[in-house]
């Protein structure tokens, strides 16, 4: 079976893009799965992955993966206006969950794409993990966080091309979308997107990216941003 899979799919942009995909019709099968999904899929807990990658494997081959996870806030960790705020374990929990959280999911699930069709491994980051395009400062652990995410999706993308000559692995920015994880934060007078515009908007920009653009970083249109 040709699978698509949603990781993070009880989340705003993770069921939009799920929803989406089963409307398109182009699987399939759409595995959606998350904390609350069974089999459970927690990114703080390699085992969970590595069961879940099982799973996969046993329905199909996976074309599609798109890994919709991230933390900015909750409340215990909130964004660091400045240098003071910087808690280590605020800050080690972020990095588990925006970094070492999806370099688990690439371990485990890269290796059950298709050898020789086309495929995608697109995981959300976000633009403020950009290193060039930092004017601001601030938000250390987030910035941090997803910049290193940028970095393990482009050592990623390396190596899955030595065996995956058709496969695209990506980090896309989706811009800000009325969800909790970034709801608190959308400035005054910025409309934000609906999950809906915003999972319509990441699967076309996926479809105009191909194995040249690997390893690159993009915003929800599949236009370049820098690292």
């Amino acid at each position: 079976m040709r699978l698509a899979v949603v990781i993070g799919s009880s989340g705003g942009i993770g069921a939009a893009l799920r929803e989406a995909l089963i409307e398109g019709g182009g699987f399939d099968a759409v595995i959606g799965l998350s904390r609350q999904s069974v089999p459970r899929l927690d990114l703080l807990e390699e085992a969970t992955v590595a069961q879940v990658a099982r799973h996969v494997a046993e329905r199909g081959t996976p074309h599609l993966v798109l890994d919709a996870t991230g933390l900015l806030s909750d409340e215990t960790l909130q964004p660091e206006k400045a240098l003071r705020a910087i808690d280590p374990a605020a800050m080690a929990r972020s990095f588990a969950i925006n970094a070492i959280g999806p370099a688990l999911l690439m371990k485990h699930l890269l290796p059950l794409l298709p050898r020789s069709a086309p495929a995608v491994f697109a995981t959300l980051s976000a633009k403020v993990g950009s290193i060039g395009d930092n004017r601001l400062g601030g938000w250390y652990s987030y910035r941090a966080s997803k910049a290193a995410l940028n970095q393990l999706v482009r050592c990623a993308a390396i190596e899955l091309k030595r065996t995956h000559g058709a496969a695209v692995c990506v980090a896309l920015h989706p811009g800000t979308v009325s969800t909790p994880l970034s709801r608190p934060f959308a400035k005054v007078g910025l409309e934000p997107l609906s999950p809906a515009e915003a999972a319509r908007d990441l699967l076309a920009g996926l479809a105009r990216l191909g194995p040249a653009d690997s390893g690159g970083f993009f915003d929800r249109h599949g236009n370049p941003l820098p690292f």
